[in-house]
């Protein structure tokens, strides 16, 4: 099968005829339909991200058909299913408690083991799967990938954004585009934070009611300015630390931060202003992922015509259009995510 290797990190991938996957006894083999590019991969592109080695096929955000299945999977060969790209074992107390997104039994396709950036890709613990309806395109269900489902925890689950609130969204990439969007839905009035103004003039369009471009001076005293007071949420959507500071500062008291950029690399540890959170009584929360059994809620929504995420897909790729992709992210992106949908090219 054809496939995106990685060779050497900040270089690009190679796109070579590998052996396809053997399928798990407790997972399926899936023909991968489409597959979203993330910073996430980046991260692990260029060599921050601890787990990704020479030689992973990366790819995490992938949706797929059943080829072939295990003896003790849950699918069968013709199913269409969406993948989260935590795979949760199920069994362990994490799980049983339903916070399948910290199990730690987790297996990690694209990171720890081989991705979707190929034709073909092995699912273990195929229970975490959902089934993708016939009105939902395969390039729209890869888009929502981990950049969606992790925005909609994190506002939802984590977070527990209400209609009326003030949402600050700090960088509006994939993941922040996302929580832009579900945050309209849920009823916020949200404020979208950027250093390119075409990406701020693309939240806008998406029903930003502010937007703020970091490079022209303080962005806490700017929404605290638009909002009266300060965001009751801030979600950081790029891991470093600026914009973590800057989350934080813009709160009003009593606010949440939720920390959904990853933060990796030389940004691992980070110096934060914890008289910030002390004086305004803050909340922080990190976030990662989303338990599997929240997706069929989500992919309800979306199919419900309730919220309409395709607005976030900018353009459809080749996978040997991946490594110009990924360098994309060494600098300020173009608004908008790109997933694969061609796997020969």
């Amino acid at each position: 099968m054809r496939a995106a290797v990685l060779h050497e990190f900040n270089a690009d991938l190679s796109i070579e005829n590998v052996p396809e996957p053997e399928c798990p006894d407790d997972g399926v083999v899936l023909k991968v339909l489409a597959c979203g590019v993330c910073r996430s991969d980046w991260h692990g592109w260029v060599g921050e991200h601890p787990r990704i080695k020479p030689g992973q096929i990366g790819g995490h955000e992938y949706c797929g058909e059943v080829v072939e299945a295990g003896p003790m999977a849950t699918y069968r060969v013709g199913d269409r299913v969406v993948a989260p790209f935590i795979l949760a074992c199920g069994m362990c107390p994490s799980c049983q408690s339903g916070a399948q997104n910290t199990c730690p039994n987790q297996r990690l396709p694209g990171f720890s083991e081989p991705g979707a950036f190929a034709e073909y890709v092995a699912v273990p613990f195929d229970h975490n799967l959902s089934y993708l309806s016939d009105s939902l395109s395969p390039m729209v269900a890869a888009g929502l990938g981990c950049r969606v489902t992790t925005a909609w925890h994190a506002l939802t689950g984590r977070a527990a954004l209400q209609a009326g609130e003030w949402l600050a969204v700090h960088g509006t990439g994939g993941i922040g585009l996302s929580a832009l969007i579900l945050g309209r839905a849920l009823g916020a009035r949200v404020i979208a934070v950027d250093v390119v103004e075409e990406k701020l003039t693309h939240a806008m369009g998406l029903g930003a009611e502010a937007a703020v471009n970091a490079k022209d001076g303080d962005v806490a005293a700017r929404i605290k300015d638009i909002t009266g007071g300060g965001a009751h949420v801030s979600v950081e959507a790029l891991g470093i630390p600026e914009t973590t500071n800057a989350s934080i500062a813009c709160l009003r008291p009593l606010g949440r931060h939720v920390q959904v950029g990853l933060p990796t690399g030389k940004h691992a540890k980070m110096e934060i202003d914890m008289n910030t959170v002390y004086t305004g009584q803050l909340a922080l929360f990190g976030t990662r992922g989303m338990p599997s059994w929240r997706y069929p809620s989500l992919l309800g929504l979306i199919e419900a015509g309730r919220v309409d995420m395709s607005p976030l897909i900018a353009r459809e790729v080749t996978l040997s259009q991946v490594s110009a992709e990924l360098a994309a992210f060494n600098g300020p992106t173009p608004p908008g995510v790109a997933v694969v949908t061609d796997f020969l090219n």
